[in-house]
C-alpha cells in the first residue's frame, strides 16, 4: 500500500522519524495505526464493562425511574 502525506502531516511524520528512533516513515505509521487499534479495543472493552455493570444493577433491581423531560426542565430553570 502506498500513501502520500503532505503538508503538516508529512512534517510531523518526518520529525517523529528523526527524533523518536523510527527507522522510516512506514514504521512510524505502523506504530500509530496499531496504537489506535489498541485504543479502540480498550475503549470498546470499557464500554462493554460499563454496560454489564448497568445490566447487573437492573437485574438486582437497583434502578430508579425518571422522566428525562423533568430532569431537563430542572436544568433549564
Amino acid at each position: 500500500m502506498e500513501i502520500e502525506l503532505t503538508g503538516k502531516v508529512a512534517e510531523i511524520v518526518k520529525a517523529k522519524v528523526a527524533t523518536e528512533g523510527y527507522p522510516n516513515a512506514a514504521a512510524f505509521i505502523t506504530d500509530i495505526v496499531l496504537r489506535a487499534d489498541e485504543f479502540d479495543r480498550l475503549k470498546l472493552e470499557r464500554l462493554r464493562q460499563a454496560v454489564n455493570i448497568g445490566l447487573d444493577e437492573i437485574n438486582r433491581g437497583q434502578v430508579v425511574e425518571f422522566d428525562i423531560d423533568d430532569i431537563l426542565n430542572e436544568e433549564l430553570s
